[in-house]
């Protein structure tokens, strides 16, 4: 079972007034994570105007994480349904050599295309990229 990898070091910008992140962050990071893909696996679809609505996103905190903490956001595809995706994200924190999970997150995509947005089918060239990093067989 493979991921797809977004790094990151984390700015001062991005924490709260006693220096953890902010939970938001988490939440942005996802969607970087998510764009990095796109724009790298799948930059066809993007220009097509394939879009994807976040139906849902959540996150579960497990330690904090600094500014200036190294860190690595690992994306998989835990679901693909006709029109839509789900992805599940570790947040891998890097510190004095070692690396600990710090949180996880989901996020529940739909496919949309048109100007006038329509949800469509969760296009073949997608789901051909995303495969590689599917936690199970799809």
């Amino acid at each position: 079972m493979g991921y797809y990898e977004y790094k990151h070091t984390v700015e001062t910008g991005e924490t709260t007034l006693v220096g953890n992140v902010h939970f938001v962050a988490y939440l942005r990071w996802q969607g970087r994570c998510k764009e990095n893909f796109l724009k790298e696996q799948a930059p066809a679809l993007v220009a097509d105007g394939l879009r994807l609505h976040t139906v849902k996103a959540e996150c579960e905190y497990f330690s904090e994480i600094l500014a200036a903490d190294e860190l690595s956001v690992r994306m998989r595809l835990e679901e693909l349904t006709r029109t839509q995706l789900q992805f599940t994200f570790d947040y891998v924190r890097f510190r004095a050599g070692s690396e600990k999970l710090a949180a996880r997150g989901r996020q529940r995509v739909a496919c949309v295309v048109g100007a006038e947005p329509k949800v469509s089918e969760v296009p073949g060239g997608l789901r051909d990229a995303l495969l590689p990093y599917a936690e199970s067989p799809c």
